[in-house]
């Protein structure tokens, strides 16, 4: 399990850390993944950084009579791709950190 010798260790390289989250999150920028709802029909792409870069619409659910339907499969495909963008940012940031567990607030210090 990490100590603190391990947060002293974080602590003392700072700028070297700031700078690889840096290169994470310029690289998270670069990464999508997909969410989709209505059987497709409905596909939300956000980038590693929770970014909505594309939405993908089927022209054949839209319609007035749909618009409730379409809403909550929009929502659904957004939530979706999110919560993958969520899992690219947290194996990103193991790579950056390994098993070291940081007090609430000093992620903030080094993004």
């Amino acid at each position: 399990m990490p100590g603190l010798g391990d947060l002293l260790g974080l602590m003392s390289n700072l700028g070297a850390l700031k700078k690889r989250v840096r290169d994470v999150q310029d690289e998270l920028a670069r990464q999508t993944v997909e969410g989709a709802a209505a059987d497709g029909k409905v596909v939300a792409t956000v980038n590693g950084r929770l970014e909505l870069v594309d939405l993908k619409i089927d022209p054949g659910i839209a319609g007035r009579e749909n618009c409730p339907a379409l809403q909550e499969a929009v929502k659904a495909a957004v939530a979706q791709a999110i919560g993958r963008a969520r899992d690219l940012q947290r194996d990103a940031m193991k790579k950056v950190l390994g098993d070291t567990l940081l007090p609430p607030g000093l992620m903030d210090m080094v993004g």
